[in-house]
């Protein structure tokens, strides 16, 4: 087989791994669908007694239960809500009285941004000192380790309200903490990535303003939780600096840099699992932090539905976690079989 023709088998192997991957996400969101939309209607509450106010009478309560078709046998609600969600409809949010697709496009975005930031941040500032402490001593690994402690033993909120009381209220650096940017500054829409949005808009005061507004609740969830990659990473790089090939290396007299980079695509890639296992916890975890920020993202959505007992926007929030997950798991596997060949077989 020429050069050619196997770059072709390779090609055809990598995007059969891709179908076979995608066709897992069918059966995967209907069973999540049906456990999300079981549970929470068997959990405490009727959105009923919230949309009728708590002066309902027992017959508006009734009559409302029968509009929303709460009054039916639940294999019937499912199936309407699975021809609803072929159709694209999510249902209409009790707490919003928005479609919960709509409220989902404003917010998930929001959130995303944010959450993406918080990675960049991880990956340009600790994975490099994470490399560092693996080849620079005892010094830099009790430094790392201290942070670690640190980081294992702060609560996000708490150190998003000491980065506020510090840049904010006594150094005055930073913006008001409320919202994502200025009033009077959004741009259009076209991503629901405000930075990103200024930027294709040409306005970079907007741009300025959005960014400032990134940097605290960015570097709150990049403090807490890039602990986890860094010590993931500093101990696959010592392990690996310290395997048998790599000072096989060294005694062929191979160059240093070239020692260091079989040894760093090695280890990279467990630390890029807890990478993106971190990136798909902060949908969800970076809620308080959101809170603290008055951030209007997708976390402060999910948990106020979840409270409120609104059944579609608790199901719409679930999926769409869960479709982001799945879509995050999928890129890191073909990052993989970048780095590993072996993975795709």
């Amino acid at each position: 087989m020429n050069r050619s023709g196997f770059t072709r088998f390779v090609f055809f192997l990598w995007r059969l791994y891709v179908i076979r991957r995608l066709v897992l996400f069918v059966p995967l969101l209907v069973g999540v669908s049906f456990a999300v939309f079981v549970l929470i209607r068997m959990a405490p509450g009727n959105p009923a007694y919230l949309f009728a106010g708590p002066t309902a009478s027992e017959e508006t309560i009734k009559a409302i239960e029968r509009d929303l078709g709460l009054d039916q046998a639940i294999w019937v609600q499912y199936a309407r809500y699975m021809q609803n969600l072929a159709g694209g409809d999510l249902g209409v949010s009790l707490v919003t009285s928005q479609p919960v697709l709509q409220d989902l496009v404003v917010r998930f975005p929001a959130t995303l941004e944010l959450i993406t930031f918080a990675m960049l941040l991880i990956v340009v500032i600790l994975i490099p000192l994470g490399v560092l402490a693996a080849i620079g001593g005892n010094l830099a690994g009790r430094l790392s380790s201290g942070y670690g402690f640190l980081a294992g033993s702060l609560p996000d909120f708490w150190w998003g309200l000491m980065l506020i009381f510090l840049f904010y209220t006594w150094l005055g650096w930073a913006p008001v903490p409320l919202g994502r940017i200025d009033f009077g500054l959004e741009p259009a829409y076209r991503t629901g990535f405000l930075t990103i949005d200024a930027l294709l808009a040409n306005d970079l005061t907007a741009f300025r303003s959005a960014f400032s507004r990134l940097l605290l609740p960015g570097f709150t969830l990049a403090f807490i939780f890039g602990a986890p990659v860094l010590k993931h990473l500093r101990a696959t790089m010592s392990d690996g600096l310290h395997a048998p090939y790599i000072q096989y290396a060294h005694l062929c007299g191979l160059p240093r840099s070239l020692i260091f980079r079989y040894a760093f695509r090695n280890a990279i890639i467990p630390p890029m699992t807890m990478a993106g296992m971190t990136y798909v916890y902060l949908v969800g975890a970076a809620a308080l932090v959101e809170s603290v920020f008055a951030w209007g993202g997708f976390g402060q959505y999910a948990v106020q539905a979840a409270i409120s007992s609104d059944y579609m926007a608790v199901s719409g929030t679930v999926l769409a976690a869960m479709l982001f997950a799945l879509c995050v798991y999928l890129i890191l596997d073909l990052v993989y079989t970048v780095i590993d060949p072996r993975v795709r077989y």
